[in-house]
């Protein structure tokens, strides 16, 4: 559980959202939004948007990666698609949610955040 902050409403960090999956397979995931201009220690919701492209049921992973690397410990994700695999049904199409807070200890020279997920499938 992350720990109550008080919110740095004077400082903005621009957090960028980037999605892929690997060539060649049948799926697609896109943010909801490309970025958001957030304030250290408050918290924030986003949406991603995964659609399975085929006729059979697949099960699929996101796995995370923070830009900067030396950032990345402060950028958390209290609720986040990344920590379970979803299961889609042929050409079904989910709504993935992200809660996140960037902590009030990121670095005053990191002003912009890149999360990033690739998006992993799995036959059933």
């Amino acid at each position: 559980v992350a720990a109550v902050e008080t919110p740095h409403a004077s400082r903005t960090v621009r957090v960028e959202f980037v999605a892929s999956v690997p060539g060649g397979v049948a799926f697609t995931l896109e943010p909801e939004v490309n970025h958001m201009e957030v304030h250290p220690g408050q918290m924030y919701e986003t949406h991603f948007r995964a659609r399975n492209l085929t006729g059979s049921s697949l099960t699929a992973q996101a796995v995370p990666s923070v830009a900067p690397g030396a950032a990345a410990r402060h950028f958390n994700k209290v609720e986040c698609f990344c920590f379970t695999s979803q299961d889609f049904k042929p050409h079904e199409e989910q709504t993935l949610k992200l809660s996140f807070m960037v902590d009030t200890a990121l670095p005053s020279h990191v002003d912009t955040l890149s999360l990033s997920y690739t998006y992993f499938t799995a036959s059933n």
